[in-house]
């Protein structure tokens, strides 16, 4: 039998609305004991209703298991979200989002096993509203962190896979991973780049895929087809779990990278 690796890291997808809330309290707690992982990082960027977060939804992940949150674009949706933002340092939005801003994009954290582990949340600049370019940032995070550990996980929330491989090329080496979100869709193409770091462009959404990323498909295709405004709404459907298990040596560098896609029984799915 051979030996699990030192340190491992589980991801979970962007989580969205109240069916994906009760899938993660639900299977989170029975993956951290079949995996074990000694760190669990869950994107909550739509856990209210598909657009930010809450004190109260953040609190209900962390219970559920997850140690760092990270966030996206509509992280900054929720104004009573700027406390837990500014008093609980595991809980991130991406650090390029915005010039000054409540909270922090990066944190380093004592996980399981006597590991220190830095996450850093990025978000990306094609196609999407941010500050700055992540490349702007990203080298000073990660320099500063490596001199506390070599383990560094990074979240890149962007549309374009582009520049998601750009920055785990950009930080092949000096990341342990870094995974896409932001598109709700997984993709297979995950894999261990040359110098050590696991990488994948998107790592899927946790919530319902009977929808169109997320949302019910009617007021999404009346927009589409008639340019009116519609009030978007979570779906119920087919409440998948999905995310990603990467397994490293002590020194930061990836040997494997696992996606996992749960079909979960929800109420009102």
């Amino acid at each position: 039998m051979t030996d699990r690796p030192a340190f491992r890291a589980l991801m979970i997808g962007d989580v969205f609305g109240a069916p994906g809330m009760r899938a993660v309290e639900q299977v989170l707690p029975r993956l951290r004991e079949e995996h074990a992982p000694n760190i669990v990082v869950v994107n909550a960027e739509n856990a209210a209703a598909g657009s930010g977060t809450t004190p109260k939804l953040a609190k209900a992940l962390q219970q559920a298991g997850a140690d760092v949150l990270t966030g996206g674009n509509h992280t900054l949706r929720r104004t009573e979200f700027v406390a837990t933002l500014e008093e609980d340092p595991t809980v991130l939005r991406p650090a390029n989002l915005v010039a000054r801003g409540a909270g922090s994009g990066s944190v380093v954290v004592d996980a399981r096993g006597g590991f220190r582990v830095g996450v850093i949340n990025l978000i990306g600049s094609v196609f999407i509203e941010a500050a700055q370019s992540p490349f702007a940032v990203v080298d000073e995070i990660v320099d500063r962190m490596r001199r506390d550990t070599p383990i560094v996980i990074v979240d890149m929330h962007a549309e374009a896979t582009s520049e998601k491989r750009a920055i785990a090329q950009h930080l092949d080496g000096r990341a342990t991973v870094v995974f896409g979100t932001h598109t709700h869709v997984p993709t297979a193409d995950e894999r261990i780049l040359a110098g050590g770091t696991a990488y994948i462009s998107d790592i899927g959404m946790t919530g319902p895929h009977d929808s169109i990323i997320g949302v019910k498909p009617e007021p999404v295709l009346r927009r589409f087809l008639t340019g009116l405004p519609a009030k978007f709404e979570p779906a119920t459907g087919d409440v998948r779990v999905q995310g990603i298990v990467v397994d490293a040596g002590a020194d930061g560098r990836a040997v494997s990278i696992t996606r996992f896609d749960i079909p979960v029984e929800v109420p009102g799915s």
